[in-house]
């Protein structure tokens, strides 16, 4: 005989007889709760709720045999399984995750495409026999000749063959190669300039000779060789960097055509950017991605898009806002970052001309001739190039600001630079004479020499001289002996100002001919041509020269550098300045900057290491320094790198502030990934020439700033901003909340999955854990959307201090560092509260409504929505309107909702008094007691910035 069976095994929902015939014909879709046929039971139950009797169940699907120790003859008993509740309740929370997170890395990469694609596709006027054709840039070959129009940009490497200038010279901008803003002086090759015609290249039979490809942007060997017909030797010009285009740079006046001589990954550009990663943040290891924290992500960008404080700021990489607030370690570049690019001679110390800074040589000679010769040397010796606009204002460009600070200067006091081209250079005094001057040889100033020359004669005198400035430490050893030099640098240096030495040499005719003679045989010379070259300078002109004076000048800082360098040195940053610039300037920045903390700070000096030996030694001897600050140059910083790279990190790293000077872009990035490496700590780096793209693109977290050096570092990095004082609301406040949201939203979304998993454990293990789905069709999907998803997501606005605060005390930046806002401790937190909630709505739902068992979804579910929603309020330190708002509309749906899915909600009992009381204890048996615990611990082990607040 069949029985009918127990209340509490048949099948709960719904909850009349009619309701289950309903389900079968209207819900086929939606499985029950507990859908089983009984066959036989042992004995008659005399309790309607007690589960643990004896039965034996069937099915005709599937057939397990379950033993049972309390009833060794209970017979086999057979359980339906099958996937219970919609399809989407499987695959929708899958697909959802996957589509947000895909989506935005989608975006990211298309963005970036689009900006590569419009690069690329740029076109560009090339000669032929046939004509101009029109190709775009990927397209360029080696060979090709390109005709490039002012304000164009360069898409190779070239020689430049002819210009529009008679006297084949052009400007170029390199801010996106090497960082400089100010133009270069390029010169054509002097056969190719004095042909009749651009379209003469097309005919004349010659060759270039060209150096393989290396990454040095300030160095190039090559040949031009011209055939004669005759067969005698061939007409040979030496070329050298002055005659090459560079890849990214901007012709700035006149027109232009070069040579192709490398393309794609052989040029410098291409060979000095290192090859961009796509950057996954550590949270995002941490917690294997969550959705909503993906989508919360997108709020902190808007957030920090959208603050008037740091205008036209740009979250280009907008998965990675929350990396801002554990930043241990800053690399800045120098020129253009900590710098305007913008020089000036300050203001006035000892000297005979009171508004300047220029140190007159101790001499016999009368003084008012000794100033004038001293001006008259700043006025020649230089590259700076006069631009005249319409209104006849002067203006200069210069590759250096220095250079344009002196010139201004000597204006100042009465010699103006009123024309120059590769030829000549003409001065106006100030009562309106104009001084000529042939120039003879140029001596560029570069990184290994840290000197430029220039050699003069006067049309009025015929008088030939040489004239020469640079750095003390090399101008020292090549001016005549004099005792007060070393002193007055010493105390230009410890002011902060860029000491320049200003020296000269009167040559004769015969002297010079001769040099020149000499000078072109080692120009031409394939072998060792800078050895040669400077062998013959040497040997002729740099000796014995004539001391005139020292200038004093000072590169002015970013507005806020000195204070923003101070609050992140406070926040717990180390700080290293990375730059292109010599040692000295380098060191002058870092010390009026404030970089380096105070005056006492010793400054460790590492320059010119040849040796592994040497190295170690230096590296001895700064051991026993930890709280200086390490100056080291590029060429020594390269032997550590290929040497005993272990050895300087373990110790670079533990300094306050290390500054590396003549960096190349390439070093840059190596830095950045060998402190990656080692500390496994997160690192920013900042600046704003295209020389900064590959250690951008290396650190965690780039920032590059829009300025004088275009937009090209913007572009590449995952933060954009105007100035570098942005850089302390960025981490300080806006990086502390990313961090803190993204932290408190992954756990919470975390234990939202839990406790709901431990609810449905418990109530399996009380049907001796059977496959059966409390939460289905519907309220499974509600849970993960509309019940909880506002509430939680609102946590994206909440702030645990105020951002006074935050940018008052920076070292309340130290504890995101320590990563314990997220970690192994309060994963466990989290995980035990889960277990305690969702063990203690399950099993108080059993005990306080035993006789409404066939009631028991809608009791626990309904205390499951509540307690997450005080979960949420107890979570938040400060209320936004919208997390109120929130709470109210969500509780307010739940409520309604109700009314909608009769298959789960009994309305006749859950309008009841029963409902509402228990429901209310059981809500707070699981939530009050964690509200008891968070107000002691906030009262007995506050957190750090609770004093603050």
């Amino acid at each position: 005989m069949v029985r009918e069976p127990s209340i509490a095994l048949k099948t709960i929902m719904p909850f009349s007889e009619n309701r289950v015939k309903q389900r079968s014909s209207d819900l086929e879709d939606e499985a029950p709760l507990i859908q089983n046929r009984y066959d036989d039971w042992a004995e008659e139950t005399s309790s309607p709720v007690s589960p643990r009797r004896r039965r034996n169940v069937g099915t005709s699907t599937s057939t397990t045999n379950i033993s049972s120790s309390r009833s060794p003859q209970a017979k086999a008993r057979t359980i339906s399984f099958h996937a219970s509740g919609y399809i989407v309740t499987y695959f929708g929370p899958l697909c959802f995750v996957l589509l947000v997170t895909i989506g935005k890395e989608a975006y990211d990469d298309w963005k970036r495409f689009k900006r590569d694609q419009e690069n690329n596709s740029q076109k560009y006027e090339i000669m032929t026999r046939n004509g101009i054709k029109l190709v775009p840039s990927s397209k360029i070959r080696v060979g090709d000749l390109i005709l490039i129009n002012k304000d164009q940009r360069v898409p190779a490497d070239l020689i430049l063959l002819r210009t529009t200038e008679t006297s084949g010279a052009c400007f170029i901008r390199t801010d996106q190669l090497d960082g400089e803003t100010d133009w270069k002086l390029r010169l054509a090759v002097p056969y190719c300039q004095k042909l009749p015609s651009n379209e003469s290249l097309l005919h004349i039979d010659a060759e270039i000779y060209a150096d393989i490809p290396h990454k040095n942007i300030h160095n190039f060997i090559g040949n031009f060789s011209k055939s004669t017909p005759e067969n005698l030797t061939p007409h040979i010009d030496a070329l050298n960097v002055e005659n090459t285009l560079w890849m990214n740079t901007v012709l700035a006046s006149g027109t232009a055509i070069g040579f192709v001589i490398y393309t794609g990954k052989e040029t410098r550009a291409v060979m000095n950017t290192s090859h961009p990663e796509t950057k996954v943040g550590l949270l995002d290891h941490e917690i294997n991605r969550l959705s909503k924290v993906d989508m919360g992500k997108t709020v902190y960008a808007y957030q920090i898009m959208n603050d008037d404080e740091i205008p036209d700021t740009i979250v280009r990489t907008s998965t990675i806002p929350e990396e801002l607030g554990r930043i241990e370690y800053l690399l800045s570049d120098k020129t253009g970052t900590l710098t305007k690019n913008e020089a000036h001679i300050p203001r006035a110390t000892r000297t005979a001309v009171p508004t300047s800074t220029i140190i007159v040589g101790r001499s016999r000679r009368d003084m008012t001739s000794r100033i004038k010769d001293i001006v008259l040397a700043l006025a020649l010796c230089h590259n700076v190039t006069p631009v005249i606009d319409s209104d006849n204002v002067i203006t200069y460009q210069a590759s250096s600001p220095d250079e344009v600070a002196i010139v201004k200067w000597t204006e100042y006091v009465g010699l103006t630079l009123v024309f120059r081209d590769i030829n000549e250079m003409h001065l106006r005094t100030k009562h309106g004479d104009v001084l000529k001057f042939q120039i003879l040889q140029i001596f560029p100033f570069t990184s290994e020499s840290k000197r430029m020359g220039i050699i003069v004669k006067d049309e009025t005198t015929e008088e030939i001289f040489f004239y020469e400035k640079g750095a003390d430490v090399v101008m020292s050893k090549i001016v005549q002996y004099n005792d007060w030099l070393d002193e007055e640098c010493g105390n230009m240096a410890r002011e902060g100002l860029r000491t320049l030495v200003v020296a000269r040499k009167k040559i004769s005719a015969d002297v010079y001919n001769d040099f020149t003679h000499r000078y072109h045989e080692a120009k031409v010379s394939l072998s060792d041509r800078k050895v040669q070259e400077q062998a013959v300078i040497n040997a002729i002109l740099e000796n014995e020269l004539e001391l005139l004076g020292v200038t004093g000048v000072e590169d002015k800082l970013q507005d806020g550098v000195k204070t923003t360098l101070e609050l992140l040195r406070n926040a717990g940053l180390k700080i290293w300045m990375l730059t292109g610039d010599k040692i000295e300037t380098a060191t002058c920045i870092a010390i009026s900057s404030k970089l380096i903390s105070s005056r006492n700070q010793i400054i460790h000096q590492i320059s010119k290491l040849q040796s592994i030996e040497a190295a170690l030694d230096e590296l001895a001897s700064l051991q026993a320094r930890r709280d200086c600050c390490l100056v080291i140059d590029g060429e020594s910083l390269q032997l550590y790198m290929d040497h005993c790279q272990f050895e300087f990190i373990e110790l670079a790293v533990e300094l306050p502030v290390v500054v590396a000077c003549r960096c190349s872009p390439t070093q840059k990035a190596d830095i950045t990934r060998l402190i990656k490496k080692y500390t496994n700590k997160r690192i920013c780096c900042i600046g704003d020439g295209g020389n900064d793209v590959s250690m951008i693109q290396a650190a965690d977290v780039g920032v590059g700033i829009v300025g004088k050096e275009g937009k090209q570092a913007s572009l590449a990095a995952d933060f954009s901003v105007i100035q570098f004082s942005y850089l302390t609301k960025l981490l300080l406040w806006h990086g502390r909340n990313s961090y803190k949201r993204s932290a408190k939203l992954a756990q919470f979304v975390i234990h939202r999955g839990l406790i709901i998993s431990v609810i449905q454990a418990v109530f399996s293990s009380i049907f001796y854990f059977a496959p059966i789905a409390l939460y289905q069709g519907m309220l499974i999907v509600g849970y993960s959307t509309v019940y909880t998803m506002a509430p939680v997501f609102s946590l994206v606005l909440d702030k645990d201090v105020s951002e006074d605060i935050a940018l008052q005390f920076p070292e309340l930046y130290k504890e995101l560092t320590k990563g314990r806002s997220l970690s192994l401790k309060t994963f466990f937190q989290w995980l035990m509260i889960s277990v305690y909630q969702g063990g203690a709505i399950m099993i108080m739902s059993i005990v306080l409504f035993e006789d409404e068992f066939i009631n028991i979804v809608s009791i626990s579910f309904t205390a499951l929505i509540l307690n997450e929603l005080l979960m949420v309020a107890f979570e938040i330190n400060t209320w936004h309107r919208l997390m109120f708002l929130s709470e109210i509309l969500t509780l307010a749906i739940y409520i309604v909702s109700m009314i909608f899915l009769p298959t789960y909600f009994d309305l006749l009992f859950i309008l009841t008094e029963t409902f509402v009381w228990k429901v209310a204890v059981i809500t707070a048996v699981s939530s009050i007691p964690l509200y008891i615990i968070k107000f002691l611990r906030r009262r007995y082990a506050p957190p750090s910035y609770s004093k603050l607040t």
